[in-house]
């Protein structure tokens, strides 16, 4: 508990580090959000009148200390596009893009754990050659090249699926895939090596020395001790995973949290844009303490202290 406690507090400086960068970032960029939303021809009155109603006639100092003072109770403000609350609109999109990351995490560990298992297995063998190079391509290929592409082909080319929207489950699966891909690949090439490590070890050579079958030594010791590095690493791409969504739900027309930002951006929509970014910094680091705590699960050697 006092581990948790300390790792909370020291999450508050992270938070508002985050919060005054982007608020510097978003308010230096070039454009005006009032002049967007009147248009070009709008009378300079009414863009003066627009401009005094949303606070953003005041100095900078005095718009981020509103903005902070908003955060510490919970308030975020209103979009400037469309009025509503910033709050109830990344709520709405709130799960969508949990499904999306969590259907992309899923599927990098259904396909990751095994083949490494199985490459470090099968070391030296054209199992091995082959899933390293699957790897390879999958850490190389970007995610904005790989999601046209797979919309393309599954979609365009064969009609076997929607290209974009969200809906039933065959609308997930492009998304998913080319969200989880470079994950997928990472892990794998993470799992084989954690993995030759530990059956390299002599516990591992006590354990088959006693009878124990291959599968039992593999699956039941070496790969557990083996999953702590790989738990890290996917703790960590779990951040990438949501900046992925951005890129990924804008191709897919995917109704979550990372389009909403990119809409934000186009706009100067400057509350929604910070309020997104809150909710990816409040999420990662949230993960990051989980994988912390996960570690005394898998390795009872493990101490808080």
């Amino acid at each position: 508990m006092r581990y948790l406690a300390r790792r909370l507090l020291l999450t508050i400086p992270v938070l508002i580090g985050v919060l005054t960068l982007v608020f510097a970032l978003i308010h230096f960029i070039p454009g005006d959000p009032v002049q967007a939303m009147l248009g070009e021809t709008a009378a300079p009155k009414d863009v003066e009148e627009l401009r005094h109603r949303l606070g953003l006639d005041a100095p900078l100092t005095t718009q981020y200390v509103r903005f902070m003072r908003g955060v510490a109770h919970g308030d975020l403000g209103r979009s400037l596009r469309t009025g509503q609350s910033v709050v109830s609109s990344i709520a709405e999109r709130l799960p969508a893009t949990a499904e999306l990351a969590l259907a992309a995490v899923a599927l990098a560990v259904v396909i990751a754990i095994p083949l490494g298992v199985v490459a470090a297995v099968r070391r030296g063998s054209w199992i091995d050659h082959a899933a390293m190079v699957a790897a390879l391509a999958g850490v190389s290929v970007p995610g904005f090249w790989l999601g046209p592409l797979l919309a393309f082909f599954f979609s365009v080319e064969l009609g076997w699926l929607p290209v974009s929207g969200r809906g039933s489950w065959a609308h997930l699966v492009l998304p998913a895939l080319s969200l989880g891909a470079a994950l997928a690949a990472v892990l794998a090439r993470m799992t084989r090596a954690t993995l030759l490590e530990e059956l390299s070890q002599p516990y591992v050579q006590a354990v088959r020395a006693k009878g124990a079958s291959p599968a039992r030594v593999v699956v039941r010791h070496a790969l557990r001790n083996s999953l702590i590095p790989v738990v890290t690493l996917l703790g960590l791409q779990f951040g990438a995973v949501l900046t992925g969504t951005v890129v990924t739900e804008t191709v897919f027309a995917w109704p979550g949290i990372g389009r909403l930002l990119i809409q934000s951006i186009g706009f100067r929509d400057y509350p929604m844009v910070q309020g997104c970014i809150l909710f990816i910094a409040v999420t990662y680091v949230t993960v990051n303490l989980v994988t912390d705590l996960v570690y005394g699960t898998l390795d009872p050697r493990i101490r808080y202290e």
